[in-house]
């Protein structure tokens, strides 16, 4: 059983800052976790406390049914995967999948079905002879993930381990490893991730729950469609998304029985199921649209209402269109499939333009505190 129970975990360092604040967090067994959030979250130092590589200054953290608190990292049944790969240069990829099953004095019979069994998982045959300058930087990782796996851990721990690829290696890796994971949880071998990153794309594409990260305090634990749909707060909801989120300050205001958002000067009304959920709530707020949820055409979607906005720039991406436009004083941006430009061509900055949002997939969170006012 690899269920990761983390309770009131916190590290707290010789000159007093507090880098984890009583984190509470259950990874369950055979899970796919991403740890994801800023530089200086606290991330990388979770999951190193996880591994027994950063000592536990307050709260509780189990293995199964083990406390490993005090236990090292050897005796935990962990393994992990660094963000430079720490291959040995003069031996083998065979010998440095085999290295650590030698010092743990594994039959020579076992030892051998384990290092193909890994190279086969990871479609590396061909490399067992090669040695680590010889590799590019996705065989390395390769090799480094086998490493992990001939161990037969009961947790896998992954600290960036995609960084250094470029970016379709990156993406590459990505459906390799998720698929890895799938393999060895349908061979009778369910392998319980937690994997750290900092690019919200691998966590998206990766996990399938994902815990965000701030100031070594959890924000939200969630499936990636949860939290794209529904985020706790502001800091989710702009954290997770590419392009992220528009949030800007608005102001609701009671007017005859309905709800309405000032935004930018101009006053829009909520839609009724909106306007029932925040249950009375007025003034100031921190409003929410997705980019997608807007619209740069002529034509109206539906659901959505005009809005005048003035032109600042166009990121042409291929299929689509980042549009940056601001509404009043504030910017904002849509993302617009190229065949739905119309009414564009030919427009520059500081040109007028109506826009359309979509008000029923917008998103309110408090002013002070960011929390989501729609629950």
């Amino acid at each position: 059983m690899a269920r990761l129970n983390l309770k009131k975990i916190e590290k707290i360092y010789p000159n007093g800052f507090k880098a984890v604040h009583g984190v509470d967090l259950e990874v369950r067994d055979g899970e796919f976790m991403v740890f994801v959030g800023p530089s200086g979250c606290a991330k990388s130092t979770l999951l190193r406390m996880i591994a027994g590589l950063e000592s536990i200054s307050g709260g509780e953290l189990y293995i199964g049914d083990k406390l490993v608190n005090k236990l090292a990292p050897k005796e935990r049944g962990i393994a992990m995967v660094f963000q430079n790969y720490a291959l040995y240069p003069h031996k083998t990829v065979y010998e440095n999948l085999a290295f650590g099953l030698r010092l743990a004095g594994t039959p020579k019979a076992e030892l051998e079905q384990r290092v193909r069994h890994a190279a086969g998982l990871l479609e590396m045959e061909h490399l067992l002879e090669r040695y680590p300058k010889q590799l590019s930087g996705g065989q390395a990782q390769r090799v480094a993930v086998g490493r992990a796996i001939v161990k037969k851990p009961e947790v896998f721990l992954f600290d960036e381990p995609l960084s250094n690829l470029d970016a379709k290696l990156r993406a590459a890796m990505r459906v390799r490893l998720t698929e890895l994971h799938r393999t060895l949880r349908e061979s009778g071998q369910p392998a319980t991730v937690v994997y750290v990153t900092h690019d919200q794309t691998e966590a998206m594409t990766m996990g399938e729950r994902i815990c965000v990260l701030k100031d070594g305090v959890i924000q939200q634990v969630d499936t990636p469609t949860a939290l794209y749909d529904h985020p706790a707060n502001a800091f989710v909801a702009s954290f997770i998304g590419s392009p992220e989120m528009n949030i800007v300050p608005a102001q609701l205001v009671a007017d005859r029985g309905a709800l309405t958002v000032e935004l930018g000067g101009q006053t829009l009304t909520l839609p009724a199921a909106k306007a029932a959920a925040l249950n009375g709530r007025v003034g100031a707020v921190q409003f929410g649209l997705r980019p997608e949820h807007i619209s740069a055409g002529a034509r109206l979607q539906g659901d959505s209402v005009p809005v005048q906005g003035v032109l600042r720039f166009t990121e042409h991406m291929g299929s689509e269109v980042f549009v940056h436009f601001n509404v009043g004083e504030l910017a904002l941006s849509a993302r617009v499939p190229s065949d739905q430009l119309q009414g564009l061509e030919g427009k520059n900055r500081g040109d007028a333009h109506e826009f359309h949002v979509q008000l029923p997939r917008c998103h309110l969170f408090d002013a002070e505190s960011g929390i989501s006012l729609l629950k």
